[in-house]
């Protein structure tokens, strides 16, 4: 959420119907942006940039020791091997 005068910006979870207001300007809060809770995965690896690839069914994004993709269930493929 965002106070829109200072663009200050606060994660908090909120409920739906209910007004959010800054503590120092008394602001009524904007909603910026939604966290959504991932799905349960049997992946062992951190979501970090080095632990995924994306699914070359759905483009979505997996973690590299998964065989099906989580978004759309499919089969990917094997990680492609890089020589460094």
């Amino acid at each position: 959420m965002r106070t829109p005068s200072t663009g200050r910006e606060i994660l908090l979870e909120a409920d739906a119907g209910k007004i959010y207001r800054d503590r120092d300007t008394g602001e009524t809060l904007e909603v910026v942006g939604k966290v959504i809770p991932l799905a349960p995965s049997s992946s062992r690896l951190p979501w970090a940039v080095e632990n995924l690839r994306f699914c070359e069914w759905c483009d979505q994004l997996a973690q590299k020791d998964l065989n099906d993709c989580p978004t759309c269930g499919r089969r990917m493929g094997p990680v492609a091997a890089h020589s460094d």
